[in-house]
């Protein structure tokens, strides 16, 4: 099994972004433009290495290779995104990987684009890339080209090298079960299980009595063998089960209008562990969003708009509204599930003012309230 906290030191060390790895500081798949940006590199590095797995590294400064970090990215359905544009689209996989260094709510992302002998082009059009486009690597830049694309196996001994030298080991095994329980998490009653004699999972949260359900609130999940956050959330309440070869997390999303908040299985994510050192992940959509009256709903969408417009013209908001805006993104997700349209746009659009609000559960709520809708959207996508 690979180290991906390995991997990912070994792949800056070795030299800048080249034809097989890119870095970014953080990814933006919320509007059309960061959209083309992520597939033109996904498409650029899937054609210029057909043999090999090639990497995307997230939540690195660019020009001194320095980690920063990036929030937790925990869209399963990224692959749907890709299949939605690119023809021939490579399989690929999103990790988020945590550092000692970097806050808890922080982690670096990688992206593993697996090999593919096909040519990726992009079957439609999104922000300035026209349809049929073909991306290759020259260097660290991704370019369109109209060439054939020569068959190539020019990267595939180094990429393998440096993936063998970022092999995992008992004693890197150890220093990371260590670290979760005495150090990072020594004050949530950490837990741990070992699956099939191989993988570890470690978890940590704050018990939550809610009517007859119990749950886990902050709560931290680590694949502890491949240095990978399962599952990381400030604000959601997740369930656990496990038996002797599966762990599955259930996560429940606390939703309600007037301060009356009830609890909605939004998605289970499961674990299967194999006596032959694999494993595979599953995950199932479970959320079924709450309706209300219309009429309520009419006053209650206006009543954002009205919100929305003050933060825009930069107006004083009263006590009264300050205490309404740390629940307006989860107010308009709600509208829009309930068949305000308009509901998703105006609230993607509110993000830089949202962002500059004092109160930083406002812009927390705003990041899970998209990650709830982006969830909704690749859902009606085969995965």
């Amino acid at each position: 099994m690979i180290n991906k906290r390995l991997l990912i030191k070994n792949l800056l060390a070795h030299n800048d972004e080249s034809s097989f790895y890119d870095k970014k500081r953080q990814l933006n798949l919320h509007s059309k433009e960061g959209k083309a940006k992520f597939l033109k590199h996904i498409c650029a590095l899937s054609n210029s290495n057909p043999t090999n797995n090639s990497y995307i590294v997230v939540g690195v400064e660019d020009q001194d290779n320095e980690i920063v970090g990036d929030d937790f990215f925990d869209d399963s359905r990224i692959q749907n995104l890709v299949n939605a544009f690119l023809d021939n689209p490579p399989k690929i996989q999103y990790e988020n990987v945590p550092f000692p260094n970097l806050p808890k709510d922080k982690v670096v992302g990688l992206v593993t684009i697996k090999p593919n002998s096909k040519v990726s082009a992009f079957k439609k059009g999104i922000y300035t890339i026209p349809a049929r486009t073909v991306f290759v690597r020259r260097g660290s830049n991704s370019i369109p080209t109209e060439d054939k694309i020569p068959f190539s196996k020019l990267n595939t001994e180094t990429v393998i090298g440096i993936e063998n030298s970022s092999r995992n080991s008992i004693a890197y095994t150890l220093e990371g079960v260590l670290d979760f329980m005495n150090n990072r998490h020594k004050d949530m009653t950490p837990k741990y299980k070992v699956f099939k004699e191989l993988f570890v999972v470690c978890w940590a949260g704050h018990k939550k009595k809610v009517r007859d359900k119990t749950f886990l609130s902050r709560v931290d999940i680590e694949l502890i063998n491949e240095q990978v956050k399962l599952f990381y959330s400030a604000l959601d309440d997740v369930t656990i089960e496990f038996d002797d070869k599966t762990f599955a997390i259930t996560e429940y999303v606390p939703l309600g209008l007037n301060d009356r908040t009830s609890y909605y299985p939004l998605e289970r994510q499961t674990l299967t562990f194999f006596d032959n050192g694999y494993y595979k992940i599953e995950t199932e959509f479970l959320f079924e969003p709450p309706q209300y009256n219309k009429k309520m709903m009419f006053h209650i969408y206006n009543s954002n708009l009205s919100l929305l417009h003050k933060l825009q013209k930069n107006i004083s908001l009263s006590d009264r509204e300050l205490k309404d805006v740390i629940n307006l993104p989860s107010t308009l997700m709600i509208c829009y599930l309930n068949g305000f349209e308009q509901a998703k746009q105006k609230l993607i659009d509110a993000k830089p003012f949202l962002k500059a609000i004092e109160n930083s559960l406002v812009y927390v709520n705003f990041k899970e309230a998209l990650r709830i809708l982006r969830k909704m959207k690749y859902d009606k996508q085969p995965t």
